[in-house]
């Protein structure tokens, strides 16, 4: 039976640690060239811009898309048990908790992220990055580090526009569509959910994202092979492998949340 020769297994071990340590330094890289990205709070500023703005339309309208499915299924759920003033409760606890920070990140990595990968990919397929390096210039601070900040940054606040959109549509559906007490709708949410328990957990967890999804795809795209195959390539991984980051991540997170 032919099987793999411990040779090409040692090759493919090596390899593969070479590429984790790899993006280890780059990652630690970005992290400390923070002070200098303050500096230069320009280039974070129009990279949020272009991270940010550009992705708050699909941000926004799939929010309210996600209320509006959230406030039937919640009604009909809670309708059950007679309980259907805690709507506003269940929609907002759901978004803040998970489905903002999580469905954020993956819109963010499919929009962004490919977005990212593809300038990054382009930039050393040109021969730009080579040409920076030529004229002693960091193509890692100078290049790289903003864009990481801006996701950074951008992550908490495209997920706090998308919960909202997202209880804003469940008040419309819970109560102008169906009819529910709208002081119930809120005063539920006013007494049930917790500043620094739900909300906090929800902006620690798209913090986590942010870093995650912005660093997967610079990864990328640094490392993207200077051909147009390569550089589709890259896309594509930067899509799979930060919506497999996120929805790992997510796990740990809940449960390191709810233990602690």
């Amino acid at each position: 039976m032919n099987g793999l020769h411990p040779r090409e297994l040692g090759f493919a071990t090596r390899r593969a640690l070479a590429k984790v340590g790899y993006a280890a330094r780059l990652f630690f890289k970005l992290l400390w060239s923070l002070g200098v990205s303050l500096r230069r709070f320009g280039l974070i500023r129009d990279q949020i811009h272009f991270l940010g703005n550009y992705s708050l339309a699909i941000i926004a309208v799939s929010g309210l898309f996600v209320g509006f499915v959230f406030g039937l299924q919640g009604f009909y759920t809670l309708q059950r048990y007679g309980s259907t003033e805690a709507l506003g409760l269940l929609v907002t606890l759901s978004l803040v908790r998970e489905l903002g920070p999580v469905v954020t990140a993956l819109l963010f990595a499919g929009r962004a992220g490919t977005s990212l990968t593809a300038e990054i990919g382009l930039m050393k397929a040109g021969e730009q990055l080579s040409v920076m390096e030529m004229m002693a210039v960091d193509p890692v601070q100078r290049v790289l580090a903003p864009r990481f900040w801006a996701g950074v940054l951008a992550m908490p606040l495209l997920a706090a526009v998308f919960s909202a959109m997202g209880i804003i549509g469940g008040w419309v559906v819970g109560v102008l569509m169906i009819g529910v007490d709208g002081g119930a709708f809120w005063s539920q949410i006013q007494g049930g959910v917790d500043v620094w328990k739900d909300v906090g957990n929800g902006i620690i967890k798209s913090v986590v994202f942010g870093f995650t999804v912005t660093f997967v795809a610079l990864l990328q795209g640094y490392e993207a092979q200077p051909t147009p195959e390569g550089v589709s390539s890259a896309t594509t991984r930067t899509v799979v492998m930060a919506s497999l980051a996120v929805l790992g991540l997510d796990f740990v997170l809940t449960a390191m949340m709810f233990t602690i």
